[in-house]
């Protein structure tokens, strides 16, 4: 790609579209989804409530959550003996929550899906 000429992120040309593959690889397990969803609701957690979350075992979703760290869409803070877990930011939970209502719409069978249902 020439130095000179940068690209919109969004233009199918961008230097950001094999990056964003790799992003939808590491959030297209359904545990790192439900780990991102729970992090949503409580913000900050240690591995253990995590895994009671997902029910999973902590060794695995310790796993999960090494290469969602990797990723850096979780970071971690020490709290005495335990690692608390939390999303880095906002846009792997819109990631997940987008394709939440898109499996909505796959499953609606020409219904209005529950995101496009207005509270009275």
């Amino acid at each position: 790609m020439n130095a000179d000429k940068q690209l919109c992120g969004m233009d199918p040309a961008s230097e950001y579209v094999d990056l964003a593959a790799e992003v939808l690889g590491i959030l297209s397990d359904p545990t790192r989804i439900r780990i991102v969803l729970a992090l949503r609701r409580a913000e900050e957690l240690p591995v253990r409530a995590l895994a009671e979350i997902v029910d999973k075992k902590p060794p695995g979703v310790s796993q999960h959550l090494a290469r969602l760290r990797m990723a850096r869409m979780v970071t971690t803070r020490q709290e005495g003996t335990s690692v608390l877990y939390k999303l880095t930011d906002e846009h792997a939970l819109a990631v997940v929550v987008e394709a939440i209502k898109q499996a909505e719409h796959a499953i609606a069978n020409g219904q209005t899906p529950p995101h496009h249902h207005t509270s009275q």
